[in-house]
């Protein structure tokens, strides 16, 4: 990687960034522990709640680390300090300042303001035309809702999130800056159950990352539109998505447009399992050509767009999955096959050997007609049950997650007697150790040199441009 010679003074900006807001923008979850917040994520283990969060500062109460939020980044994220201080300074919108922030003994809630707004919207219109190739209809709709603005101060963008009774909650900020870096921000005191959307009377909601994103998919298919609902989440926080979910009744059917990008495939499996959780379980996904909907835009008007960015972790892990091949279990031999394929660091090995136990294990009657018919049911739900915002953690983390699997199945196998109940216990058991052991093995090939890519899951296809919504 290149090296960058990062100031002092940005070395503090990077390390004093707020983790909650920070963290909440990439989609992960918090809940609020007194002044604190807990950081809620899962791996192969399964939920985890011991890290705290205050303000920029972080502590792990399970593996007694701490600090400040490149180091985050450098142990929840496993990037180097270059990549760590380089996304921190990314999502930096606000003026720079010279020392991080001090801890204030309470935390204020901070009222809610609109910026205030210019006698028109020349700027906004032009960027949003010009630079963005935003149909000048779908703009002058939200306009004309009130939700979409010039401030008068710098010339931003402003996108407004109002309540079930029309009163504005919650508004970000875009720049329309030609020149420079670009940036979005969140207003200070917004709440975030509210964000710039769109209700028709349709039973259909359209979900995306940003207003941007949402404007563009409009555009591209503005057939009526606005008979759907549509909604910007601003990143990939599903709080908005939940109160406008639990506010209009007619919504059950949630179709997620957010970018095709790392960020974006992780989204769609955590934000599945959260809209399953509380109850709508009708959830589809739209994915765009190029990395995001605007990009699509770009590619429509001649522009050179990004490229959608593959899910390396995914696609490795679906494709190591793929090259497991059925070896029949022999039981008698099955404890020492796990164990010196784990002291080897055969991880491959070690997943084949525990798919074919767990498939041993399982109750003739879900056997089908063989063992081999039911290691390829498991191999296939395997595929089907990868979720890669599960997959966090350093290396370390998963070699610790691995051994406390085989040991857990090692002494689960010392059993000489089994009741059914027993059995199906044990091939739930060697299941999960063929996953850690898939997920280990893909953490050492992601450090190779080449890398292979597989397609992904299944996705909607996208729909041909101005196809009428139904």
């Amino acid at each position: 990687m290149l090296y960058i010679p990062f100031t002092d003074e940005q070395k503090i900006l990077a390390n004093s960034v707020n983790l909650e807001e920070f963290l909440r923008m990439r989609g992960e979850k918090l809940e609020r522990v007194g002044r604190e917040h807990k950081l809620i994520y899962y791996d192969s283990s399964g939920r985890h709640d011991s890290i705290t969060i205050h303000g920029s500062t972080w502590f792990d109460h399970k593996n007694q680390v701490g600090g400040g939020a490149i180091k985050f980044m450098q142990e929840f994220y496993d990037m180097d300090f270059q990549t760590a201080v380089q996304e921190l300074l990314g999502q930096r919108v606000t003026p720079l300042s010279h020392s991080p922030p001090k801890v204030s003994a309470k935390e204020e809630k901070k009222e809610f303001r609109l910026p205030q707004a210019n006698t028109n919207m020349h700027r906004v219109y032009a960027y949003l035309i010009k630079q963005r190739f935003i149909a000048p209809e779908v703009i002058t709709h939200f306009a004309k809702q009130h939700t979409l603005y010039e401030d008068k101060e710098h010339h931003n963008a402003v996108f407004v999130g109002i309540d079930e009774n029309g009163v504005p909650r919650q508004a970000s900020k875009r720049s329309t800056n030609s020149y420079g870096n670009s940036f979005r921000i969140t207003c200070q005191g917004s709440d975030t159950r509210y964000s710039f959307a769109h209700f028709g009377e349709s039973k259909r909601l359209y979900v995306f990352e940003a207003p941007i994103d949402m404007m563009s998919f409009l555009t591209l298919y503005p057939k009526d539109w606005q008979k759907h609902s549509c909604i910007a989440m601003n990143g990939v926080y599903e709080n908005a998505v939940l109160t406008a979910l639990k506010s209009h009744s007619n919504l059950s059917e949630i179709v997620l447009c957010v970018d095709n990008d790392e960020g974006g495939i992780e989204a769609v499996d955590r934000l599945r399992d959260i809209l399953h959780e509380n109850g709508y379980p009708n959830v589809k996904r739209l994915a765009p050509e190029f990395k995001d909907w605007n990009e699509c835009l770009k590619s429509q008007n001649g522009v050179e767009p990004l490229p959608a960015v593959p899910h390396k972790r995914k696609d490795e892990y679906l494709k190591e999955v793929s090259e497991l091949g059925y070896l029949k279990c022999r039981p008698d031999k099955l404890t020492s096959q796990i164990y010196a394929t784990f002291k080897n660091g055969q991880y491959k090995y070690l997943a084949e050997y525990a798919l074919a136990g767990s498939a041993f294990f399982m109750p003739k009657s879900e056997r089908i007609n063989s063992e081999f018919q039911a290691f390829e049911r498991l191999h296939v739900k395997l595929k089907g049950s990868y979720k890669p915002y599960t997959d966090k953690g350093k290396k370390s983390q998963k070699q610790r997650n691995l051994q406390e699997c085989v040991q857990t199945v090692l002494k689960d196998l010392r059993q000489t007697a089994r009741t059914r109940e027993q059995s199906v216990n044990t091939a739930k058991l060697l299941y999960q150790l063929a996953d850690s052991a898939v997920r280990l093995s893909v953490e050492e090939t992601l450090n190779a040199p080449m890398q292979e890519n597989i397609e992904s899951e299944d996705i909607v296809s996208e729909p041909e441009p101005c196809m009428e919504f139904s």
